[in-house]
This record gives structure tokens, sequence and C-alpha cells, in this order.
């Protein structure tokens, strides 16, 4: 199988985006694939989400999308078997200056291009973008097969949806045609309250054939494992999120052939 760049992405915040990409890269490592995580939100949430330090990177994705480093040099182990990780650090927010001097074609090939040479070391890349549609998430569309979307189960989250739909079309017609949308994952969901419920059909209305049909609960545990440097499944894999997330694993494959 050769493998599949999948790019996580929503310009909104406090999606369960980076959670979504943990989740995702721990669960796939979990169940035998060789995976990399690719942290290319300035924040580093991802980096500090599997218990590395970003302040204490000598390399990081900042120095490979500005071409002082390759992604072989940036690539650490995160100390799971299976899961590697390409971190981000505070810098990476500079990258988006530096990138707008560049010409069109070397400005959003730049993060595809330094992933071209470690593909065939691993079965998925996934990429969890920054909560913004600037040039690091048009780099992640560009290099991305893919995109999985996570939207949270409140008032607004259509809205984003079209926006980011607007994005993934405009980068498909320019940059990158084979991008496609390979799933939408509902996060954060109440099953208490009507609001939910839904948010949860009218996504189905406008996308039935892109959602997923796990849906990831509301979860304290899903929350509290980033700060112990943990996955959900090492934090507490019985909990109701990482059942959630391990039956989206699985679900992820059977979608992505």
């Amino acid at each position: 199988m050769k493998s599949k760049i999948i790019a996580i992405a929503n310009q909104k915040g406090g999606v369960g985006k980076t959670t979504t990409a943990v989740s995702l890269s721990a669960g796939l490592a979990a169940e035998g694939y060789r995976i990399l995580l690719v942290d290319s939100d300035p924040q580093g949430n991802a980096t500090g989400s599997l218990g590395i330090n970003k302040r204490e990177l000598e390399v990081s994705l900042y120095e490979v999308l500005v071409g002082e480093s390759t992604a072989t040099q940036a690539i650490l182990a995160s100390g799971r078997e299976r899961l590697e990780l390409l971190p981000a650090s505070v810098e990476l927010a500079g990258a988006e200056v530096e990138l707008t001097s560049l010409t069109d074609d070397e400005r959003a090939f730049r993060l595809k291009m330094a992933l071209e040479p470690v593909r065939s070391r691993f079965d998925y890349i996934l990429i969890d973008c920054p909560p913004s549609l600037g040039q690091i998430t048009v780099n992640a569309l560009t290099a991305a097969d893919g995109v999985i979307i996570p939207i949270q189960c409140e008032y607004l989250a259509l809205e984003g949806l079209t926006q980011l739909k607007n994005t993934i079309d405009l980068v498909t017609a320019a940059l990158n045609p084979r991008l496609t949308i390979f799933g939408i994952i509902m996060t954060m969901y109440d099953g208490r309250t009507n609001l939910a419920l839904q948010v949860v059909e009218e996504v189905k209305k406008y996308f039935p054939e892109q959602i997923f049909n796990t849906v990831v609960p509301r979860s304290v545990r899903l929350s509290e494992a980033p700060s112990f440097g943990q996955s959900i499944f090492e934090y507490d894999p019985n909990s109701r999120g990482a059942q959630a997330y391990k039956i989206l694993t699985r679900e992820m494959v059977a979608r992505i052939k």
C-alpha cells in the first residue's frame, strides 16, 4: 500500500483537531501501522501532547519549511512503537511570513517536497494543521491525499465547514487535483442536548457521504491526557473517548484504501 497523507484541518480553534490528530496517530500505530505525525501548528500542541518539550527542540518543521533542514533530520522518535513525530516550535509562526516572499509554486509545495523523501517509511502521515487558512494550512492541503475535518457539535459548525470547503475546492483546482475530503468527524458530542443531535443531523444532510459513523463524545479524560504528555490510549484506555477513537481509527482505515 502506498502511504496516505492526511491533513487534519479546521480553521476554527477548539474543535478537537489536535486531539483527533494525536489519537488517530496513536490508534493507527497500535493497529500495527507505521505513522508520522506532522505538527504544523505553531502552538505545538501535538508535540506537547506526546510529551516532547517544544522549547528544547534543535530542529523542527520551521527549519524544514525554510530550507535549513530536511524532514529526515527533524523527525523524532515519540517514545511509542511505530509512531514518529515531525515537531513544531513557536518559530513556525515566522514561516507564514517567510513563505510569502517565495513564488506561488515554491510557497505552496514546501511541505509536499519535504515529505516526499520520507514518505515510503510510513503507512500514514497525519498533519495537524493550525487553526487558520494561511500558508501552512495551504501547504498541508497541497501535500495531502485527503482531509479529515473535525467539527464540534455546536451552533456555528456548518458556517466554518463551508469556509473550509471553499478553501479545499480552491486548492484542488489550483494546486492538488487529487485532494478529497476523507471524512468529517463530529467531536465533543453531548447526547443529552438537542443541539448536539441537531448539528449532527444538519451535517449529515449536507455531507451524507463524508460524515463518519463514529461520534467522539465530550470527555474530560480527552482534555486531561495532553497535560500528562500522553495519548488517550495511554492515559485512560477504558474511557469513552479512548473507545470512540479506537473505533474511529478502524473506520478510517476501512474508508481510506
